[in-house]
């Protein structure tokens, strides 16, 4: 195997309606497992489908190690493709079976290549991924779309490609799969590029990439060495601003100063001049060497506070925009040990077939407690969220809210209406709040001057949360139980961090279904239940 390598030289791309992507994008990314980071719609996956060879630079060359494998974030797969097909390893399969039935021509040794051993090696790769029991010539469909991810990864791994890309591979997998995921990982030794908002796998990396005003830098270590490094040259771009604020503005009155201290002197020296009797050619002389001296003077100041407003302009530019909510949400608070929600025996049945184990299931909700469920995909999480909203109603068992409003956030982030404005739609959520408390609220929210002007409908990822969370939390009444179904998926990690904040200054209860366990950590959950084969633990 050649040494694994990405290179891009001063790489340009942009849409068919002209719109710029990247320009002029130089970087080298060489053996070792890579993340890249950048807000949504920064250009990743466009960078990983112009490396992958999916599509062609403007301008610029990529270069690439011998061989690439590729696992997009929308997998092209179809529901009737076998397992082995998805796998790539049919036409060996086949050829094996041939072979085995007596068929020794050469097409069949042709097919069969360097690959004998295709069947052990792919029995191995499953299993690390937690498929090793399925079956080769099971059809796609009856698989869950965690379990697609997995086998397209396996499929990529299977290729021992010089260069991987991987685009968001955890998303869709459960906690175990991801787990399955991340140790796979840990031992690729080739190049690895890597698209990801789960932190927990970018804290597996060995090296970060970000995507920043058209410029790719390499950080060395981790996420979170990444998040330190960041963090670190903001505390210092802060200052230089500072500095630099203070210099402009001392180079401003000191030129004010030296202003009014010439056209003072000259006030004197025309006085002196004309009360000293000298012919006119001298005192036009002295007067116009006077103004000379007082246009030097004056232009080396001009100068001075032209480089300080250049070196302010600069220390501006290296300070990143501030994207954090502070909030504030007392009317969101639950009195510690008050109930909530209480449900016993609660039982959902679909196509006749009872979802939870017998006798269903029981859950107290008490105080403005922390709580993360957890557990497979297709357990059920979805459906009891519904359940303790009101949305679904018990096939049996007893269900009972305490006062209060329960708002539920779902990870399509469709509770507001496409058709009005953030503007409106805060209005809508909160009609007793006056005007000008709405604008100065929604600034909080970074909708700032005609942004909370823009239609829902127009809104990205990362604004739509902020305009659901606003009118969420803002609501009359306000929440006091809180709903979160993946509330992580799809966002980016600003986006993410965005919504730990706000969910900091919640006061009330919180029940949120994510397999993010960073997310979860750092808003603070104190209380972990498990939904699996039908049973609450």
């Amino acid at each position: 195997m050649s040494e694994p390598f990405i290179r891009c030289t001063d790489l340009s791309f942009a849409w068919p309606d002209g719109t710029p992507v990247f320009r002029d994008l130089s970087f080298s990314i060489g053996r070792g497992r890579t993340g890249l980071v950048a807000p949504n719609g920064a250009g990743k996956t466009t960078l990983l489908r112009l490396v992958a060879g999916e599509l062609q630079p403007a301008a610029g060359a990529v270069s690439v190690g011998d061989s690439i494998g590729y696992l997009p974030q929308d997998l092209p797969f179809t529901g009737e493709l076998s397992v082995a097909d998805v796998l790539g390893i049919a036409p060996v399969l086949d050829a094996l079976r041939s072979l085995a039935a007596g068929n020794t021509g050469e097409t069949v040794y042709a097919a069969i290549g360097d690959e004998w051993d295709i069947e052990e090696r792919t029995r191995a790769q499953l299993d690390r991924l937690g498929l090793g029991d399925v079956a080769f010539d099971r059809r796609l469909h009856t698989f869950s779309g965690g379990e697609v991810v997995s086998l397209g990864l396996a499929a990529q791994l299977l290729k021992r490609p010089d260069v991987l890309l991987l685009d968001e591979p955890t998303n869709n997998l459960d906690l175990d799969a991801r787990r399955k995921l991340y140790a796979a990982l840990d031992d690729w030794n080739g190049c690895l590029l890597l698209v990801s908002h789960d932190r927990a796998l970018l804290d597996r990396m060995e090296c970060i990439a970000e995507l920043h005003r058209g410029e790719l830098r390499l950080y060395g270590g981790n996420f979170s060495a990444y998040e330190e490094a960041v963090r670190a040259e903001q505390e210092a771009a802060e200052r230089n601003l500072r500095n630099a604020a203070q210099q402009l503005k001392r180079e401003k009155r000191e030129m004010q100063h030296v202003r009014e201290r010439t056209e003072r002197r000259n006030n004197n020296a025309a006085r002196n001049i004309g009360s000293a009797g000298l012919p006119k050619i001298v005192a036009g002389n002295r007067k116009r060497s006077a103004q000379e001296s007082s246009g030097r003077s004056d232009g080396i100041h001009s100068a001075r506070v032209s480089d300080a407003r250049g070196h302010l302009d600069k220390a501006a530019r290296a300070v990143r925009d501030d994207d954090t909510l502070v909030l504030d949400l007392p009317a969101t608070h639950v009195p510690s040990g008050r109930m909530v929600f209480v449900g016993e025996g609660m039982q959902v049945c679909h196509g006749g077939r009872a979802l939870f184990a017998d006798g269903g299931i029981d859950l107290a909700i008490r105080g403005p407690e922390r709580i993360a469920l957890t557990g497979p995909n297709g357990a059920g999480k979805t459906t009891l969220l519904r359940l303790i909203s009101g949305a679904l109603a018990p096939a049996t068992g007893e269900v009972k809210r305490a006062d209060g409003r329960i708002a539920m956030l779902s990870q399509r982030l469709d509770l507001l209406d496409p058709r009005h404005t953030v503007a409106e739609s805060l209005a809508a959520a909160a009609p007793g709040m006056p005007s000008v408390e709405r604008m100065n609220l929604l600034a909080r929210f970074l909708f700032r001057g005609d942004r909370m002007h823009l239609l829902v409908r127009a809104l990205s990822g990362g604004e739509r949360l902020r305009a659901t969370l606003a009118c969420i939390l803002h609501a009359e009444p306000a929440p006091r139980l809180l709903l979160l179904d993946e509330p992580t998926n799809n966002l980016d990690l600003a986006s993410v961090s965005q919504l730990e904040s706000a969910l900091s200054a919640f006061e009330g209860a919180l029940v949120v279904v994510s397999h993010d366990q960073r997310f979860l950590e750092r808003i603070g959950v104190e209380r972990w239940l498990r939904l699996s084969g039908g049973e609450l633990s």
